[in-house]
């Protein structure tokens, strides 16, 4: 069987995996079910209070700026942008719909996991706001510029992902979004990180927040840096403002998941510096398209499923009349 065969044949069968979850395509006229990593703000939740800078530093109150990842001693991955609490309440709702977190974020170029389907367990972290070590809101991906479907290829070739946490708690309640940002290799390597994969994804995924039109220079970045830009999708515009603190996260690789492949020769892992992001919205589509955006859900689940149930054993054939290489 050939190179090229084996990785059509891979990433058939991961789609087949995956297709049950089409069944939660997201139609716009359709309440979505949350997925278990969806988690809701208590109603018990206290009114936000915003301070100046947007968020509440976790160190203040208990809590740390790395998750803890799992099955590794208690090493943790950097919580290295801060979707600020300054931002619009549009923007800080956990949803795809009505241009929320996740819809600004698909115009950033990223998208939930692969088909709905999330492996592994999942990392926690405490953002010293009273709720303790919890585990990760959700995981998000780039989606090589198909929202629907690029994150199974982001899962099979690797890039830019990150997890993320909202700081909502009793005692600090800001809404501010806590993300755990970092560029993976590919999965035949184990979703390792690249080397200065942390600042780099974080650096990237600022470069596409705000629209830069190259890439940022990481190792020119200080404190007090700013980039600006607009995004857009689903008919939502939003402006963001990107903001380098440093002072909240250690330059560092001490406490690190994966250090050996993310720094070395003398290079730490981390620079040190934190990326709040501002967001407004410039625009938003009216009352009755508002819940309208490009979406594969135009396609039932079941024809897509089907189709992938046939291209599958027209492969097999082939492979059956055709000699292994």
């Amino acid at each position: 069987m050939t190179s090229s065969t084996t990785t059509a044949t891979t990433t058939l069968f991961v789609l087949l995996l995956c297709a049950p979850a089409l069944s939660r395509a997201d139609y716009p006229n359709q309440v979505r079910t949350p997925s278990p990593l969806w988690r809701r703000a208590s109603s018990s939740s206290p009114p936000r209070s915003v301070p100046p800078a947007g968020f509440y530093n976790p160190n203040d109150s208990g809590g740390k700026m790395l998750t803890v990842a799992p099955n590794t001693g208690g090493l943790g991955e950097p919580l290295n942008i801060i979707v600020s609490g300054n931002s619009d309440e549009t923007v800080l709702v956990d949803s795809e719909d009505n241009g929320g977190f996740r819809n600004y974020m698909i115009s950033v170029g990223f998208a939930a996991e692969c088909l709905g389907q999330h492996e592994g367990d999942a990392q926690t972290a405490n953002l010293g706001d009273g709720n303790g070590q919890l585990n990760e809101t959700s995981e998000l991906r780039w989606d090589y510029g198909d929202p629907q479907l690029g994150t199974c290829q982001e899962t099979i070739d690797g890039g830019n992902h990150f997890r993320y946490w909202i700081q909502d708690g009793p005692s600090a309640n800001s809404g501010a979004f806590f993300l755990a940002t970092s560029y993976e290799l590919p999965i035949q390597t184990g979703h390792d990180i690249l080397f200065d994969g942390y600042n780099l994804g974080r650096d990237w995924l600022v470069g596409n927040a705000t629209a830069q039109s190259s890439i940022i220079p990481t190792a020119n970045l200080t404190n007090g840096t700013t980039f600006s830009g607009q995004t857009s999708f689903g008919g939502y515009t939003y402006s963001t403002d990107a903001l380098y603190l440093s002072g909240i996260l250690s330059n560092s690789t001490d406490g690190l998941n994966h250090a050996s492949s993310v720094g070395g020769n003398g290079v730490e892992a981390l620079d040190g510096l934190v990326a709040v992001l501002t967001v407004k919205v410039v625009s938003s589509p009216s009352a009755t398209a508002s819940g309208a955006r490009p979406s594969i859900s135009t396609v039932p689940w079941w024809s897509l499923s089907a189709t992938l149930f046939l291209t599958s054993l027209a492969l097999s054939s082939s492979l059956l009349l055709s000699p292994s290489a």
